[in-house]
């Protein structure tokens, strides 16, 4: 019997400019069982938060128009039955300790550098999904 995948059933929204890393984040954790929402701008990650709750959140932090550190400002500033509190990851090429300062300041959980690892990624986001009780 195999063993169960370690993001089975949660609902993910990831944020990224890019299309490559976007399909590469998407296709990790679906493969081990996460249910993906994929959007290429902070505009659209809020218009997807309108209508749905995702228990963890990947985000990027260069992004054109609105940067990562600003979308999860905006998060942050939500009731927590519309998002406010979804546990957040920065997925970002910004990889300094300044930048992970900044991150985690902003409302993230978690600051990962790009490119990461697909074992480490699966293992992150369950990590901070377990450690934020949701």
């Amino acid at each position: 019997m195999e063993p169960p995948l370690p993001l089975a059933g949660l609902n993910i929204l990831v944020v990224d400019d890019d299309d490559d890393s976007r399909f590469y984040i998407t296709t990790v954790l679906e493969a081990d069982g996460a249910n993906v929402t994929a959007v290429a701008s902070a505009v659209a990650a809020l218009e997807v938060l309108a209508d749905w709750q995702p228990d963890v959140f990947i985000c990027d932090i260069a992004m054109p128009g609105e940067d990562g550190y600003t979308l999860i400002r905006k998060i942050r500033a939500l009731k927590a039955d519309r998002g406010g509190q979804v546990p957040a990851v920065a997925l970002t090429a910004y990889a300094d300790s300044e930048d992970r300062i900044r991150a985690l300041e902003a409302g993230f959980q978690t600051h990962v550098p790009k490119p990461v690892d697909p074992g480490e990624l699966v293992e992150i986001v369950a990590n901070v999904v377990a450690s934020c009780g949701s």
